[in-house]
C-alpha cells in the first residue's frame, strides 16, 4: 500500500531523533540542534502517511481525513515548539497539542454521528469513570510540581481524556472491520500514555525519569502513526 512508503524512513527518523534526544554531552539535556532535524522531519513523515491515502483507490471519509491530517499538522507545530526550552514555546506548545486533541475528538465523532452508529451510554459512562479515575491518579502525582501550570494541565487533561473516550465510543459501536477501532484506540491511548510520561518526567521528576523521554517519544509516534493509517482503514472495508 502506498500509504505505507515513508514507514521506514520514518522507523529511521524516530530512532536518529530518540539517539539524539537520550545521548547528551556533558551538562546539557539534549542535543537540540540534532532533535530539531529529526523531530520535525518524523512528524512530516506521520502527516505523509495520512495524506497518502488519498491515492489509495476504495471508500474514503475524506472529512474524518481532513481531521486526522489536522490533528497531526498541530502536533508537529507542537513537537517544534516544545523543542525551545523557553516558557512561552512550552505553553505555546501546549495549546497547539490541545488543539491536537480537540481536532482528533473532532474526528471520532463525526465517524460516530455521520456512520449513524449510535452509542452504547452503559459502556462510555464506564469508560468516563475510568478516564476520570486516571485523570485524578495522574494529577495528584503532578500536582508538587506543577506550580503556575495547574489550570493550564488540568484542562488539557480534560480534553486528551475526552479524545480517548470518544476514540472509545467509537470502538463500542462500531460493526464493521475490527481494523479502524483498533487503529482508532490504540493510537488515541498511546498518545494519552505518552502525554502522561512526559507529564510525569517534567512536573514531578524534573526530567530524572530512567529513559522518560525515550518511552514518551516511542508512544507518541507509534499512536500517531496508528491515528495516521486510520485514514486508510475504510479503503480495507
Amino acid at each position: 500500500m502506498m500509504n505505507w512508503l515513508p514507514i521506514p524512513l520514518l522507523i529511521f527518523s524516530v530512532t536518529a531523533l530518540i539517539i539524539a534526544d537520550e545521548r547528551a554531552r556533558p551538562g546539557q539535556a539534549r542535543n537540540l540542534r540534532w532533535v530539531a532535524v529529526w523531530k520535525p522531519l518524523s512528524s512530516i513523515l506521520v502527516i505523509a502517511v495520512a495524506a497518502l491515502s488519498f491515492a489509495l483507490r476504495g471508500p474514503r471519509d475524506t472529512v474524518y481525513t481532513l481531521l486526522i491530517l489536522g490533528g497531526l499538522v498541530f502536533s508537529l507545530a507542537g513537537d517544534v515548539l516544545l523543542i525551545f526550552p523557553a516558557p512561552r514555546a512550552f505553553m505555546a506548545g501546549l495549546v497547539a497539542f490541545l488543539c491536537a486533541h480537540l481536532t482528533y475528538t473532532a474526528a471520532f465523532v463525526h465517524l460516530q454521528v455521520t456512520r449513524e452508529m449510535g452509542s452504547n451510554p452503559a459502556a462510555e459512562l464506564l469508560a468516563a469513570a475510568v478516564l476520570a479515575l486516571a485523570a485524578v491518579g495522574v494529577y495528584n502525582i503532578l500536582r508538587p510540581g506543577l506550580g503556575g501550570m495547574r489550570l493550564p494541565v488540568i484542562a488539557y487533561m480534560v480534553v486528551i481524556s475526552v479524545m480517548l473516550h470518544r476514540a472509545l465510543a467509537v470502538a463500542f459501536v462500531y460493526n464493521g472491520s475490527p481494523g479502524l477501532p483498533i487503529l482508532i484506540v490504540g493510537g488515541a491511548a498511546l498518545f494519552y500514555l505518552s502525554d502522561a510520561i512526559l507529564a510525569i518526567d517534567r512536573f514531578r521528576m524534573q526530567g530524572a525519569m530512567p529513559h522518560g523521554r525515550l518511552w514518551s517519544l516511542l508512544a507518541y509516534y507509534a499512536g500517531q502513526l496508528l491515528l495516521a493509517l486510520s485514514v486508510a482503514a475504510f479503503a480495507l472495508q
